[in-house]
């Protein structure tokens, strides 16, 4: 029979820790000197200090510690004089051994010294005061991970349902990581919970080591109480928003056995009807049929909001603009949103000011739950070295969330535009059913955040009837085309490669994106309904619309092909920075008026390329993260520099690329 001890199972601890009378004592000298009121002979005397820390061995366990010791983390904010030093490395040797504890090392050792002599050194605090002013001291940190911890015998201590012991997913002779113990009996009380023991709880669990054998047994303690119902179900806090379009949507009904993992949904599903700022839930105590009541109970979110938009562009110049909207018209969640922006404002791949005006009114949850019916209205007026286009749109979208990662739309919508291109005049009425679909497993609640994994797919079909006129000088035609666009964007965590590299710092997001037209040859579409290629949503380094087919003058002329490839290699710097090195590749292509019948005016009268033409971008970026998101900039160059390209192209706006 082995003998052994107690001893805590701890996290494993990140940023800075806040051991019990390990910190206090830690701090104790520099409190010391403002009680005493010489504070200022202690600031006026701070000893600089250098840190160089010896590998372990295990690069987490290395980047875990350098987030919790205060030598590394205070050194350059909180100055110490010498006799600080000694106490804050005192005190870190305490915080690091909790460290290696966490990851099972329970017999690991940190050592510190400072200018080679040890902290117990009866004379190092004279040597330090003794340095010249200025003059740093040199600490060493060597830690000794010795042998890896492993999970022992598992006892439970409590009635517990026959086979819910399997939900510790915990096995003897795992290796003994705090997190993954404490892990172990958070899962094994969520199951109760989700399994109608709405009361039930699983204390920390008790560690008892064994040294001799490098185990830990562990005692988890349960107390499962009765298992229950929901119970009546209420709503508190409403004050605009009809509680009738609540009840249609909850996830939860009276009767059901109590499961915490569908009332958290129905909690998460209240939050993202964008209404409601925070969403809470109180269980009440069990009533005699063993029924517990649920109450939700909401903030509403301000109804209206005011915001501007602004970003700028090297080749599309500068936009800005305004939005409004009303969260709740009528009560049940419609919504209103109202834009206006200013567009093309510079640049060199634009000719002119234009605008960008929006109406769009939303009603949720229309005939069916999850099932959205919104109008739109638009005008724009974009003036481009392309074309120059004027029109106004008309449409209605029936939006169907399929899962929590598909979603479909399908839409009917009119235009009516007037395009100048090449001086020739053009003016069409186009009549299109936009059909959609959206798969995302990024796991984000905005497209704004950083996604770190997952893939992002979206696939577009555009049936559309054209009337007008072509060209100048031919009479109104009718057609019919079919625009299809396909997108996958993917994200890797280089954390999954390198477990040193802290999950969400170092990423690679690749995008692939191709798009065709059917039914039209390259001039019989509406040139803004052509292909083109460059700018900061396909080939940046290229400015926008420039990579492609081009008239006799330059001016780009669209085509009825296009793919494009993106990748990007992110990179998070400190808490607020990022910067982003990326590479871009793509082109357009349109097939020949040879051979298609096509007149001498429907093919555009003009000389022209119309073979492929493909480019290569390359470029830096910085990020800056906000609450809403990142602000980015980036800056590319054309790999293939033609006469009338840019020699770089900035890139200023919210969010990523991709």
């Amino acid at each position: 029979m082995h003998a052994s001890q107690e001893t805590g199972i701890r996290a494993p601890t990140r940023g800075r820790p806040r051991a019990p009378g390990r910190t206090v004592l830690a701090l104790a000298p520099l409190a010391a000197c403002a009680l005493v009121g010489a504070h200022r002979a202690c600031a006026a005397n701070p000893q600089p200090y250098q840190v160089d820390w010896v590998p372990s061995g295990n690069g987490t366990i290395d980047s875990t510690m350098k987030l919790t010791s205060q030598l590394e983390t205070l050194r350059t904010t909180a100055p110490v004089d010498p006799y600080g030093l000694i106490a804050r490395a005192r005190g870190d040797v305490s915080r690091l051994r909790t460290v290696l504890d966490s990851f099972g090392y329970y017999q690991g050792r940190i050592a510190i010294t400072i200018n080679g002599m040890a902290l117990d050194s009866a004379g190092l605090g004279d040597a330090l005061t003794a340095l010249p002013n200025g003059r740093s001291a040199r600490l060493k940190i060597r830690p000794t991970l010795g042998p890896v911890f492993h999970v022992g015998r598992i006892d439970i201590k409590g009635a517990l349902p026959k086979g819910m012991e399997k939900a510790l997913e915990l096995s003897p002779g795992a290796p003994a990581v705090a997190s993954e113990v404490l892990a172990a009996g958070m899962r094994l009380q969520d199951a109760l919970q989700d399994a109608g023991y709405a009361f039930a709880r699983v204390r920390k669990p008790l560690a008892y080591e064994v040294p001799e054998r490098h185990i830990l047994n562990l005692l988890f303690q349960v107390k499962t109480g009765e298992r229950v119902r929901i119970g009546g179900i209420r709503i508190e806090g409403l004050k605009e928003v009809h509680q009738s379009l609540l009840r249609r949507r909850l996830l939860l009904h009276t009767g059901e056995l109590y499961d915490a993992a569908t009332v958290e949904r129905a909690r998460q599903d209240l939050l993202a009807l964008g209404l409601f700022s925070t969403v809470s839930v109180r269980l009440g105590p069990p009533d005699p049929e063993r029924r517990v009541p649920v109450t939700f109970t909401v903030e509403e979110s301000k109804r209206h909001t005011v915001g501007l938009t602004a970003a700028y562009s090297s080749d599309l110049g500068g936009s800005a603009g305004v939005h409004w909207s009303d969260r709740n018209i009528f009560g049940y969640g419609e919504r209103l949103e109202l834009s206006a922006e200013a567009i093309n404002l510079g640049g060199t791949a634009s000719t002119g000011l234009g605008y960008d005006a929006r109406i769009g009114y939303a009603i949720p949850d229309f005939q069916r739950r999850g099932q959205t019916l919104g109008f739109s209205v638009r005008g724009l007026r974009q003036a481009l070295q392309a074309y120059t286009q004027t029109g106004e749109t008309l449409g209605a979208t029936l939006n169907r969330k399929l899962s929590d990662s598909w979603d479909a739309t399908a839409g009917l919508a009119y235009g009516h535009e007037l395009i100048d291109q090449e001086s020739r005049h053009y003016h069409y009425d186009l009549l299109s059913m936009p059909l959609a679909a959206r798969f995302d497993s990024t796991d984000l609640g905005s497209p704004l955040l950083d996604p770190t994994h997952g893939f992002r797919i979206s696939l577009n079909v555009s049936p559309t009837l054209s009337h007008g006129s072509p060209t100048a000088s031919s009479g109104a035609t009718n057609q019919m085309f079919v625009i299809l666009q396909g997108t996958l964007a993917t994200y890797y965590d280089l954390h999954r490669l390198l477990p040193a590299d802290p999950a969400g710092r170092t990423v690679i997001a690749a995008k692939v994106m191709a798009g065709v037209a059917l039914g039209a040859s390259q001039f019989s579409l509406p040139p803004d309904q052509r292909f083109y290629a460059g700018g900061s949503g396909t080939v940046r380094g290229y400015r926008y619309q420039s990579v492609g087919p081009e008239f006799a003058d330059g001016n780009p002329t669209g085509g009825t092909n296009m793919q494009a490839v993106n990748l990007e290699l992110r990179q998070r710097v400190g808490r607020s920075f990022g910067v982003v090195a990326f590479v871009d590749a793509g082109g357009v292509s349109s097939a020949s008026c040879r051979g298609t019948g096509a007149s001498s005016s429907s093919c555009g009268g003009v000389s022209r390329a119309s073979g492929g033409v493909y480019r290569i971008g390359v470029g830096t970026g910085v990020r800056y993260y906000t609450s809403i998101g990142p602000i980015r900039f980036d800056i590319a160059v054309p790999l293939h520099r033609r006469p009338n390209d840019d020699r770089f192209e900035v890139y200023i706006g919210l969010g990523q690329a991709f």
